[in-house]
């Protein structure tokens, strides 16, 4: 009796030098082919003012990999410093580190804006893992003693 069945058909293994890995590039502005360099991990800097919204990625050493801000997504006056604002901004990020690997981010929060909730909320709800969320917003403590009342 003959059986359909297919006879097992032994895999020769490839060599190293055939299994090269596939390198990211990207086009520069002139035309030139640049490799793109994987950052696994990375600091996330939210600055939250009054009347903005600043979100810089950096890799471990400080370097900047992406930046974006509300006047820089298209919106303009007093809707820059809405919550909505700063999750279109962590969009942007998000879609510029995307290539790069990013997946995990310790995060620097300073500033007293409405949009610094809004900005981590979105971050963590697009994939990015956040390992750490540190407080650095300056408070002043009085400061210098204040000139005296003036005599008319």
């Amino acid at each position: 009796m003959t059986d359909d069945v297919m006879p097992i058909i032994e895999e020769k293994a490839v060599p190293a030098k055939a299994q090269k890995k596939q390198t990211k590039y990207i086009r520069t502005a002139k035309g030139k082919k640049r490799t793109v360099k994987q950052v696994p991990r990375g600091r996330a800097y939210i600055y939250a003012s009054l009347n903005n919204t600043i979100i810089t990625v950096t890799d471990p050493n400080g370097n900047t990999l992406a930046w974006a801000t509300a006047g820089n997504c298209g919106f303009k006056g007093p809707k820059k410093a809405t919550p909505y604002a700063a999750s279109i901004v962590v969009n942007k990020i998000v879609d510029k580190i995307e290539p790069l690997g990013v997946k995990e981010v310790h995060l620097i929060v300073k500033g007293i804006g409405s949009g610094r909730d809004s900005a981590i909320r979105s971050l963590n709800s697009k994939g990015i893992n956040i390992l750490s969320i540190k407080e650095v917003t300056p408070l002043a403590h009085n400061g210098c003693r204040a000139p005296r009342q003036r005599r008319v």
